[in-house]
């Protein structure tokens, strides 16, 4: 591939920051519609309770109220549809539980929507929403996984007895019991994944607007796919034509996978808007964030390694609880499928078995959050390896060595189901090492100790897939000015996509990023598109683009080569034009769209690419710790990664990716947690509960790559996402237990590690400076 000043592989700067820190972007909120009302949502106090709207005349007689929907107003509405059916055990799908638009008589967490209200302000919603008249009936509740299973524990629905809403499994169960039975030992970790909500910039929002004469809704909002948002509203909810819809989705400030999904908001503002006939606009706040948007994690799992005389790894088995929630979200029992997939890791393990289940409670859904089971995969399985390094008595690297698949390994078939193609996992763990000064850290152990800190150094070599799934496609257009239009179903929440697609245009075409302009989010504008989650933009979306761009070069040529008289063969496109190789005859882009020959046809080009199986991202990260045991705080002295993702196609906008991931990571290692009390009520529904990391709280990151091209995809890239966020919790974790464990035989601690947690943990094991 040539190099181009814009193109592949360029450290371009983004092209969209511009206008997003200066303000001029343009986001749900700052969209101003004329006339627009405002809708407020009441949502319940009780985590189960059944209820009867006694009176709400008192509230729609109030100053500015417009409209009130209740569960039976909108009792014609389709349920908010679970698409993650995977096959149980028995070999069936997952049957999906009910989930209405709004309730008519119980609720099932707190924070349950129960009714709409829209006025003319927010203020006179929010204040009609508490004149309306509720009675109440509190039941029986259940929070956390352990609770839930305990026989006694109360059935959040009755006919998923357990409260075990399926159970699925991936591997070979006779197989690994044949492995287990000969192995020279066993070693086992229990570990808790922990809740977390997804904390974007921007809460999520949307607007409807309804044509009555058309009889078309415009839905404007911030999601991660407008093509997804309008098939499941047309084809599920309101049960119309989609080209009854428009979905439109501006700028986003930030989604990790939780915009995905269908909410009760999007269809109520849709109903309220054509009973009106006036646009609807509703916005979160930070608390409903907390309590009606999916929450992320949320595992407890039991796993346990087999291993030979030589401390080779032979069976794997895992039992794997996944929390869903009080319902089955949009993708819910998918992601422990997908996570449980990758249980194998980085390592060759001839035989494995997972049995997961999803467990029900009475709290807000759970579904994909950034990785989507793959950073719980990672977490568990490189928990496990350190834990077996302590038992034998080897070193972390030596036994992730000894058991790594092999270059010469691939494509190496998985247990679980992945076939990976390609990677050199020994090959990034010693040069992260290399670059983290591993063998040093006993001479900086030694000066914390001197200094009253503990110390530990801990590392996690992990792989993910993604990068696969269905076809994404893209559309060319070469205009008339010179200018070219990129329209394309994926959608950027922040990640640069304007910038990135750009630079793939500029590599066929040589033009800087200001004659390209990029359109996504708009179903009126984007004839298909999937969207953006598992990674999958430039890896698919991105190879569909490529392909595009390559035909329309090539056509370019074509209309160039009788007005310069020279064959196709002895063209070039250089600076925004076609030029006869090894001359200055040349014509530019404006001139050949102006030429007799230049049709539609020529000059706009759709191409589709269908990923032929998933791309598999990997590394190693290293982190090393200091403890105050006199407070428990924790000070992360050191980061490395060192990251395989095949092809960079922007090496800036990468190693943010990878920040940015790492960063999430550290939050959950150490600080974040979603927590109910007994009775289901979220204790961490503010900032002021809820502790994201700060700036002072991540660390300098040394990033690099030690790339191996993907073979499987077009680009030969493999996707990077998602993967700091996957590599940065067991990394974090196996250097804390490093240090408790050096410090006080302290052998394993649950995320988050909090000051509390780990100063609680030293006391315990009566740590003695």
């Amino acid at each position: 591939m040539r190099p181009m000043k814009f193109g592949f592989g360029q450290p371009v700067r983004r092209v969209e920051d511009q206008r997003l820190t200066t303000g001029t972007g343009r986001y749900t909120d700052d969209t101003a519609v004329e006339g627009a009302l405002h809708a407020f949502v009441l949502r319940s106090q009780y985590a189960h309770a059944t209820f009867k709207i006694v009176d709400k005349q008192a509230a729609l007689g109030m100053k500015g109220v417009k409209l009130i929907l209740t569960g039976e107003d909108v009792a014609h509405l389709g349920d908010l549809p679970c698409k993650g059916l995977i096959k149980t055990v028995s070999g069936e799908d997952v049957k999906p539980l009910p989930v209405p638009v709004l309730p008519t008589d119980t609720v099932r967490h707190v924070g349950e929507a129960v009714a709409f209200i829209v006025a003319e302000t927010l203020t006179q919603a929010r204040d009609a929403a508490e004149a309306i008249e509720i009675e109440w009936t509190a039941l029986p509740s259940v929070t956390g996984i352990e609770a839930a299973l305990d026989p006694g524990a109360h059935q959040v629905w009755p006919e998923r007895p357990g409260n075990v809403a399926f159970e699925a499994q991936q591997g070979d169960q006779a197989k690994t019991d044949a492995a287990f039975a000969k192995a020279d030992r066993t070693v086992s970790v229990t570990i808790v994944n922990n809740r977390l909500a997804s904390n974007y910039l921007e809460t999520r929002a949307c607007i409807a607007e309804y044509d009555k004469a058309d009889k078309r809704w415009t839905l404007t909002l911030g999601s991660q796919g407008s093509h997804g948002t309008r098939e499941i509203l047309a084809n599920y909810i309101l049960k119309v034509d989609q080209s009854r819809i428009r979905v439109v989705t501006p700028d986003v400030g930030g989604g990790f996978g939780t915009k995905i999904f269908m909410y009760r908001e999007y269809p109520l503002t849709m109903v309220a808007a054509e009973k009106l006939k006036r646009p609807v606009r509703w916005v979160a706040d930070r608390t409903e964030h907390f309590l009606a948007d999916t929450h992320g994690r949320a595992n407890l799992a039991t796993a346990t390694m087999a291993l030979d005389k030589r401390g080779r790894f032979i069976g794997l088995k895992v039992d794997l609880a996944a929390e869903m929630g009080a319902y089955l979200s949009q993708y819910g029992p998918f992601i422990p499928w997908v996570g449980t997939t990758m249980t194998p890791g980085c390592y060759n393990i001839p035989a494995v078995h997972v049995r997961f289940r999803g467990i029900l409670t009475n709290t807000m859904a759970v579904d994909a959050y950034r990785g989507a089971g793959r950073p719980e995969a990672a977490y568990l399985i490189e928990r496990l390896v350190d834990a077996v390094a302590r038992e034998t008595g080897k070193t972390p690297d030596a036994v992730r060595a000894l058991n790594f698949v092999k270059p010469s390994e691939m494509p190496h078939a998985t247990q679980t189901g992945p076939v990976y193609d390609s990677g050199e996992f020994e090959g990034h763990m010693r040069r992260a090492m290399e670059v983290a000064d591993w063998q040093g850290f006993k001479t900086r152990l030694k000066a914390a100790n001197k200094a009253g800190k503990i110390r530990g150094i801990g590392m996690a070599s992990y792989i993910e897939a993604c990068g696969g799934g269905g076809p994404e496609s893209s559309t060319v257009i070469l205009e008339k000015d010179g200018m070219v239009t990129v329209l394309i179903g994926t959608q950027s929440n922040g990640q640069g996509h304007e910038t990135a697609y750009s630079q793939l245009v500029s590599q066929h075409l040589d033009i800087p990023m200001d004659r390209i302009r990029v359109i996504q989010g708009d179903t009126d504008k984007v004839e298909t598109g999937a969207g953006t989650g598992g990674s999958r933009s430039i890896p698919v979306g991105g190879a569909a683009l490529d392909k595009a761009a390559t035909i329309l070069s090539d056509n370019l040529k074509q209309l160039a080569s009788e007005k310069l008289e020279a064959g196709i063969g002895d063209l070039e496109i250089v600076d925004g034009a076609v030029r006869v190789v090894g001359t200055d005859k040349a014509l530019d882009l404006a001139a050949i769209a102006a030429l007799p020959g230049a049709t539609t046809a020529m000059l706009r080009v759709h191409q589709s690419w269908e990923p032929p199986a998933a791309t598999f991202p990997n590394g190693t990260h290293i982190c090393e710790l200091e403890v105050d045991p006199q407070t428990g705080a924790t000070e992360i002295m050191n980061y490395v990664v060192v990251d395989d993702f095949g092809m960079t196609l922007n090496p800036i906008m990468l190693q943010g990716q990878v920040h940015g991931g790492a960063g999430q990571g550290i939050g959950q290692a150490l600080m974040e947690e979603i927590r109910f009390d007994a009775e289901g009520q979220m204790l961490t529904a503010t900032f002021m509960d809820y502790a994201l990391p700060r700036a002072v709280d991540i660390p300098n990151f040394h990033f690099e790559t030690r790339n191996v091209r993907c073979v499987t995809n077009a680009l030969g890239v493999k996707g990077a996402g998602e993967a700091g966020a996957i590599g940065a919790c067991p990394a974090v974790m196996n250097a804390m237990v490093d240090a408790l464990d050096r410090a006080a035989g302290i052998k394993a601690i649950d995320m988050p590690a909090t000051p509390l947690k780990v100063f609680n943990a030293l006391k315990e094991a009566g740590y003695r400076p």
